[in-house]
């Protein structure tokens, strides 16, 4: 069995450096972002700004706000998203608006679209 390691050290840059290369395509991007994804961690902001970049180089606007959604549920608790999931928009923010990217909460993607509440179904009456 084999198993994948990256130091912590090189691990930014061996994402970074993969997201950088200009004849990346959109296959790759996807494997990357997967494997980026399988780790337990949340990236570094300049990983996520270099992931942005390749998908807006490879034209995939939709991949791009796939993954901000993807950090947003690897922050785990609604404490947390507040937290960890606001620092690192706050810190792409720059790039966000150079590339055009809308945040999943600018697309309201952030709320559901047909939920009606209706507390009086929720539980049995007696």
């Amino acid at each position: 069995m084999m198993v994948n390691t990256i130091c912590f050290s090189g691990f930014d840059k061996h994402f970074i450096d993969y997201f950088s290369r200009p004849e990346i395509d959109g296959w790759e991007v996807r494997k990357a972002l997967t494997e980026l994804h399988d780790y337990d961690v949340i990236p570094d902001p300049k990983v996520v700004e270099a992931a942005l970049r390749a998908c807006r180089r490879v034209n995939d606007l939709a991949l791009c706000v796939r993954f901000l959604e993807a950090i947003k549920i690897k922050c785990g608790s609604k404490k947390n998203r507040e937290i960890i999931y606001n620092y690192v928009i706050n810190e792409v923010k720059p790039v966000l608006t150079e590339l055009g990217i809308p945040t999943p909460e600018e697309l309201g993607y952030d709320q559901p679209e047909f939920f009606i509440p209706q507390p009086d179904y929720w539980w049995e009456k007696k």
